[in-house]
């Protein structure tokens, strides 16, 4: 009975007590709130492709707990800006608390489409506030996003907005259906200028007998699952040029992701390939930034010594989630190319094929797991039923070269080995980036005192990269690629990829050295 009748009494203190507190009696907000900014710039988008989410946060410093009667867009609801205060999204809301000491976020959207507007240029920001409170007790934060119009190529939609057109494609003379949400492009598209960004939504084709041509200064930009191929009987020309500011790249054909803003700057695997089919033909690259797809280019097909299938000169590739160029039973030619950051190899020659590349940079500083190295040549293709088919690596030439990366061995010769076919490969005046020194590598394809595959190579050496995670793969004075190039090789590529004479004393790989800011 005692225990019954303290039982009772301690809750009906408890009761009490909590009756008597102050601590959520709110206090109107007297207009002494904090942020975590002024300004939310919610970066660069394009027309009609909704933003980021970007946030601000509301700090009450006070020993108070208060409510604030309003938050609200100062353009209302015709806003182009969405927010989410406490977990409801809106435009405006009222008598919002905040706890003593305590903060709340509000998140900020916006999808904005340039042609509402009477200034109709290429590029104009937008902007908007958040208020808080009125009269006496008004705050603001300024909201501002940088709107840019585009040329938008994307398959037909039906009246739900779903994608339903996909790609019909001429592969050896038939035409196949395939699930591959896109189409081809039209006359007047084969032409892209450097006057507005594309973007492309699902797969853009060119189609067969026809030439894509990308001016000097081009950007492209794909949706998530996007890409470009060039059918059976199509060329793509990708006529980018030197540029004299090496951050901006004015001159140079840039393709990318869609998402501009800066958090996704670097972002492996967000959009799909540049994909060459076979029967493709005439294929050239110059100064192009190929960046963030899944493989920055897959080359099918065409293996002809005689003919080249893909000439890609004084261009980029980086954080491909899987590849940077994939061949397949294909012809390639590379000329001051530099390859980075690939979720695989950096580049792969597979299923035989001919390979020629003169003073290029071949790296993988991966910032993760691998299963391959940054250069992988095999002759071989397995299909479902686990049954080898093998062809001619009729030639893999690596000269002038840096072959290098984060892990070990950064080349693998994977060869299945058959008398009716040949495996010929050779590096010339390379670094690389192969360490023996458990005796792993002990078939014939691994002897580097073989001069039919082995001549005047460097091995596991500094390349002295000025920043890999960055991608800066141009070499600092301790390199060790400083002058000991061939010059037979310097003579066919006299210049470097930032146009700096290489003939008199040529560097391995796409750059002649510099000395890194702050070592002079």
């Amino acid at each position: 009975m005692q225990r019954t009748i303290y039982l009772i009494f301690v809750i009906g203190f408890l009761m009490l007590w909590s009756s008597c507190r102050k601590d959520f009696d709110f206090s109107p907000n007297t207009g002494n709130l904090q942020f975590s900014k002024d300004t939310v710039y919610l970066d660069t988008v394009f027309t009609n492709i909704g933003s980021s989410t970007y946030n601000l946060k509301v700090y009450n410093r006070s020993n108070n707990d208060i409510i604030i009667p309003s938050i609200k867009l100062a353009l209302g609801s015709a806003s182009n800006y969405r927010l989410n205060v406490d977990g409801l999204a809106g435009k405006q809301f009222e008598n919002i608390q905040i706890l003593a000491k305590d903060s709340l976020f509000i998140f900020v959207e916006t999808t904005i489409d340039i042609k509402n507007f009477s200034n109709l240029d290429d590029q104009f920001l937008y902007t908007d506030q958040i208020e808080f409170d009125a009269g006496d007790n008004l705050q603001k934060v300024e909201l501002v996003t940088l709107v840019q119009d585009a040329v938008f190529i994307y398959p037909e939609r039906d009246n739900t907005t779903k994608i339903i057109e996909t790609l019909k494609l001429d592969i050896n003379g038939d035409q196949i259906e395939t699930d591959l949400q896109g189409r081809e492009l039209l006359p007047y598209e084969l032409t892209f200028t450097n006057k507005k960004p594309y973007v492309i939504y699902g797969f853009a084709a060119v189609p067969s007998g026809e030439t894509l041509t990308i001016d000097a200064g081009a950007r492209i930009h794909f949706h998530e699952n996007s890409g470009l191929i060039v059918s059976e009987g199509a060329s793509l020309q990708v006529n980018g040029s030197l540029s004299s500011n090496p951050e901006t790249l004015e001159n140079e054909v840039i393709f990318e992701s869609d998402r501009l803003e800066p958090d996704f700057s670097d972002v492996s695997g967000q959009w799909g390939v540049i994909w060459l089919f076979e029967g493709s033909v005439n294929n050239v690259i110059n100064y192009a930034t190929i960046k963030n797809a899944s493989i920055g280019i897959l080359c099918d097909g065409d293996p002809d010594v005689t003919t080249e299938k893909l000439k890609i000169t004084n261009s980029q590739i980086y954080n491909s989630s899987s590849f940077g160029i994939l061949g397949r039973n294909t012809s390639i030619t590379g000329e001051n190319v530099v390859i980075n950051n690939s979720g695989q190899s950096s580049f792969a020659g597979t299923f035989g094929g001919t390979y020629n590349f003169t003073h290029c940079t071949i790296a993988n500083y991966w910032n993760g797991s691998r299963q391959l190295p940054s250069v992988l040549l095999n002759n071989f293709i397995i299909d479902e039923d686990n049954t080898a088919t093998v062809t001619d690596l009729t030639q893999a030439n690596f000269n002038n070269c840096i072959i290098y990366g984060n892990d070990n061995p950064e080349i693998i010769l994977d060869e299945i080995e058959d008398a009716s076919v040949v495996f010929n490969f050779k590096f010339t005046n390379c670094l690389i980036r192969f360490d023996n020194r458990n005796n792993n590598y002990t078939v014939a394809n691994y002897d580097f005192t073989d001069a039919n595959h082995y001549e005047g190579n460097i091995f596991n050496q500094d390349p002295n990269f000025l920043n890999t995670s960055l991608n800066k793969l141009i070499i600092g004075e301790d390199s060790a690629a400083i002058n000991k190039g061939l010059s037979t090789f310097a003579t066919q590529v006299p210049f470097d990829i930032l146009n700096v004479s290489r003939i008199t004393t040529p560097d391995l790989g796409a750059y002649q050295h510099i000395i890194f800011p702050g070592e002079d």
